[in-house]
């Protein structure tokens, strides 16, 4: 704003371009009297105001963004024909956006929850989206319990406030979330900047060569900043400090041209190792281990541009996790398949059907399509034909494109995934407490849960968790019991409702 200070002011207009003649007073009958509805001017402003605030976001309301770009740093071509990846050197236009997951618009960003990372590119192919998390992992590995999941995180219908409770009864009923749960209650469950954290694509991909050459993929964007966290009660005091703490850092960080980094590294698994592979490749809430698939540095991904309108740059900007350039598909991931339709829709409800015309959201490329009209729509084909086939000279679909697939078969049933030899849910989250933290990440640990679960959770729900946490690690499950004055020393009891 500071460059704008010496310059001339533009005349005020209405929406229409019109000039306005006061910024100050409404058009009235006399200095003291009635308004009068001819003053279109102000009954704008009014109506404009009053619908300036779309819906906010169901999930991820608040966050923050910022523009840059990915630059590939080693060669791909032998697992993807994405033309975005396609040589060394090559830079796309990005937009990444950070967000918490539970907290609506106006929450605090230092609180004790998962991050989206979710990032817009910009290619030649049309918009590649890729909407993931601070986590490599997720709480639940079907979108049937996504709803019931968020709901147990959000207020309450009857006080309209979160409940401790509500999310301990969630999670201590569905084991697969254990994994995630022991991330969350890590200190990385609150970074101490959107700069100092991982991003992960978390779910699994399908990259296709031009070959039509199949490989599953993971994508881990690494910070070059370091990683960083705050303890519990840091986070808790920036919370009343400054509520907006990690917004803030995000713009004066790019401000001073302190960009941040992070590095992509990508694992990559032959497309017939998916069949046998210990673990199921395609569950949320796993992982796979490095020494399995050792991750490959392939790019670098730079923010150098904040946004000039928050608005219209970053509360308007869509992510879907549907939006796949030609040589990257999606995987059998229940929750991505499920994700494709559900992001797309959410979108269409809260920002319009016509969305994707939107600047932020308007691929860089050319779009030839045969969707029509709608509310908002301001893009048209003119006289072109709005339908396939037709005899005028219409855009026509590429049947040269390898699209990606896999085999299926069987009833079509509603079922768990078939376990693979070492599937459970509970030995990669005990892996992660024994062979990842430190001992003061541990202590840290046992105290957020202990600190967590004492707030308004009923003792029925914390004996039911605790008996999740024993099956994690003893030590872990014995020390989170101790801290909740629970004795482990006899049997639970039935954890039952009474």
């Amino acid at each position: 704003m500071s460059d704008n200070f010496e310059k001339k002011p533009p005349v005020t207009t209405t929406d229409a371009g019109i000039p306005a003649t006061s910024d100050e007073h409404s058009l009235s009958v006399g200095p003291n009297g009635p308004l009068v509805l001819q003053d279109h001017y102000l009954i704008q402003k009014m109506a404009q105001f009053n619908r300036e605030r779309v819906p906010e976001r169901v999930v991820h309301a608040k966050g923050s963004g910022a523009f840059g770009y990915f630059e590939v740093t080693a060669d791909v071509t032998q697992w993807t024909s994405a033309a975005f990846l396609n040589q060394v050197g090559k830079r796309t236009p990005v937009l990444a956006r950070f967000s918490t997951v539970a907290g609506e618009l106006g929450s605090a960003d230092t609180v004790r929850d998962p991050r989206g990372f979710a990032i817009k590119f910009y290619t030649e192919e049309g918009n590649y989206d890729l909407v993931g998390n601070n986590t490599p992992i997720f709480f639940v590995r079907d979108p049937s319990k996504f709803s019931d999941f968020i709901h147990s995180q959000k207020r309450m219908p009857d006080t309209d406030m979160r409940s401790n409770n509500a999310q301990w009864d969630f999670w201590s009923l569905s084991p697969e979330v254990i994994h995630q749960v022991t991330f969350l209650m890590t200190d990385r469950g609150i970074p101490r900047t959107y700069r100092h954290m991982n991003g992960y694509g978390s779910h699994t991909f399908m990259w296709i060569n031009a070959g039509g050459e199949k490989f599953w993929v993971k994508y881990h964007f690494k910070t070059e900043q370091g990683i960083q966290n705050f303890t519990d009660s840091d986070a808790k005091a920036m919370v009343a400090q400054d509520p907006d703490y990690h917004r803030r850092d995000l713009r004066k960080s790019i401000n001073k041209k302190d960009f941040p980094v992070w590095r992509l590294e990508m694992q990559i698994m032959p497309f017939a190792d998916a069949a046998n592979y210990r673990f199921n490749p395609f569950d949320l809430t796993k992982v796979w281990p490095h020494s399995d698939y050792p991750p490959i540095e392939v790019g670098r991904l730079v923010l150098d541009r904040n946004p000039e309108n928050f608005f219209a740059e970053i509360e308007q900007a869509s992510f879907e996790p549907a939006n796949m350039v030609p040589g990257i598909g999606p995987s059998p991931d229940k929750m991505l398949l499920g994700r494709l339709f559900s992001y797309p829709d959410t979108h269409r409800h809260r920002i319009g059907p016509n969305y994707l015309q939107l600047p932020v959201n308007q691929p860089k490329s050319g779009v030839h399509s045969y969707n029509k009209d709608g509310a908002m729509r301001y893009r048209h084909n003119g006289n072109q034909p709005v339908y396939a086939p037709n005899s005028y000279g219409g855009p026509q679909a590429n049947p040269n494109i390898i699209e990606p697939s896999w085999e299926a078969n069987g009833e079509i049933v509603r079922s768990a995934y078939a376990l693979h030899a070492e599937d459970d849910d509970f030995g990669q989250a005990g892996t992660l407490y024994r062979k990842v933290l430190s001992q003061t990440d541990r202590d840290h640990m046992v105290s957020n849960i202990v600190g967590h679960m004492s707030q308004d959770v009923e003792k029925f729900i914390q004996e039911r968790a605790i008996k999740l946490w024993l099956q994690v690690d003893r030590d872990l499950g014995t020390r989170i019991a101790q801290g909740l004055g629970i004795s482990v020393d006899v049997p639970l009891e039935s954890a039952q409702r009474p």
